[in-house]
């Protein structure tokens, strides 16, 4: 399964940026995130703490979400 991270940047760089393309992005630009992490956990203990917007946590797990669904295929 790959990372999470991984899967996040097919959401960089949209010219009307989107929530999950903020995200993305952010993820992008923060060197600390775990970039190598497939664990809900860690992933969203970091959010917790470095939320770089409001609704930041939901969209990720929303986006968590679609994640499993497309890398368990």
């Amino acid at each position: 399964m790959r990372s999470f991270y991984h899967f996040m940047m097919s959401y960089r760089g949209k010219k009307k940026p989107d929530d999950e393309s903020r995200l993305a992005d952010w993820m992008f630009q923060d060197h600390n995130f775990p970039k190598q992490s497939d664990s809900y956990n860690e992933i969203s203990e970091y959010l917790e703490w470095n939320s770089p917007f409001t609704n930041a946590i939901s969209v990720f797990d929303s986006l968590w979400e679609e994640y499993l669904i497309k890398e368990k295929d």
